[in-house]
């Protein structure tokens, strides 16, 4: 396998996972969730992702979101689950599960929290590689991690079989630009927040994105894929600035990004649904900072 053996490109929501008000999974509101963003032009899904709250979810119930994804979007999208975990084990129990009910790929962390080697990361992914014959996307996000993959991790992973991709969410250009010069040629170099430098990555060669904001922000993400790919950089960079607003406005004051999305999306009249802890809803003054800045920018209509 390589990048060519996988069509992945354009905007793909880092999908939220609803909860309800006593914590369980909504399915409905998950189910709804992909039928909008799909309907929306969102060009592949990926659930239990840092956004989708992975963390607070036993290993039944990532299954049980991913049988939901895939079953949710009936072959219109590839869906590529989240299947980090710390234990090498359980990232193969997961992608094996995945590659079971018809996912199209798997999104791989490093182990994260116990600061791994070089050779403890390759031993890690490459256990996961020879284990389940199923395409693998990386995922860089060393702030959440604790580990970072570099430029030349990449590419000594570029080799494994089934690695085609990388979600890249160091939020560091010169590591982006690097990796993609050193493993471009190989995989697909997928940006992760494009609200730093979304356009700057998609003109240099990136595919696309898997990100947080199209689960609220779908038509501007689309758009501003496609102002790219036709060469429109002034509409591209308007909405640039915008990524870049909403970037700062749903971490602002102090705000959890995965707390402010669904609470965004629920005044959009969307599924987000609840978080669970030990993350807590979004009270005031948060509420009313959120909305007038949705209303501001234009992201859709409060509800």
């Amino acid at each position: 396998m390589d990048k060519k053996s996988v069509d992945w490109k354009g905007p793909m929501p880092a999908l939220v996972t609803p909860f309800d008000a006593k914590g369980a999974i909504d399915e409905a509101a998950y189910r709804r969730n992909v039928d909008i963003c799909i309907s929306n032009g969102m060009t592949g899904l990926v659930p239990n992702g840092c956004t989708g709250e992975f963390w607070a979810q036993s290993m039944a119930e990532r299954k049980k979101v991913m049988k939901i994804c895939v079953d949710a979007a009936k072959g219109r999208a590839p869906v590529i689950p989240g299947c980090g975990a710390i234990r090498t084990e359980d990232v193969i129990e997961l992608a094996s599960y995945a590659k079971e009910i018809g996912a199209a790929g798997v999104m791989i962390l490093p182990p994260y929290f116990v600061k791994p080697s070089m050779d403890d990361v390759f031993a890690h992914y490459k256990a996961v590689a020879d284990a389940v014959k199923i395409p693998i996307m990386l995922y860089n996000i060393p702030a959440n991690a604790g580990y970072g993959l570099t430029p030349e991790m990449v590419s000594r992973l570029a080799d494994l079989d089934t690695v085609v991709a990388i979600k890249e969410s160091s939020g560091d250009f010169n590591n982006f630009y690097r990796t993609m010069a050193l493993a471009g040629d190989r995989i697909h170099v997928m940006l992760g927040p494009i609200a730093l430098y979304g356009v700057a990555a998609m003109s240099m060669g990136a595919p696309g994105f898997v990100d947080t904001v199209p689960n609220f922000w779908a038509q501007g993400s689309l758009e501003m894929y496609e102002s790219v790919k036709k060469g429109d950089m002034v509409r591209a960079m308007q909405l640039q600035r915008i990524a870049s607003e909403i970037r700062i406005l749903i971490t602002a004051n102090g705000r959890n990004m995965y707390c402010s999305t669904k609470a965004i999306m629920n005044m959009l009249g969307l599924p987000g649904g609840y978080v669970r802890p030990p993350l807590k809803p979004l009270g005031e003054p948060h509420l009313t900072e959120l909305r007038t800045a949705v209303e501001r920018l234009g992201i859709g209509k409060v509800r």
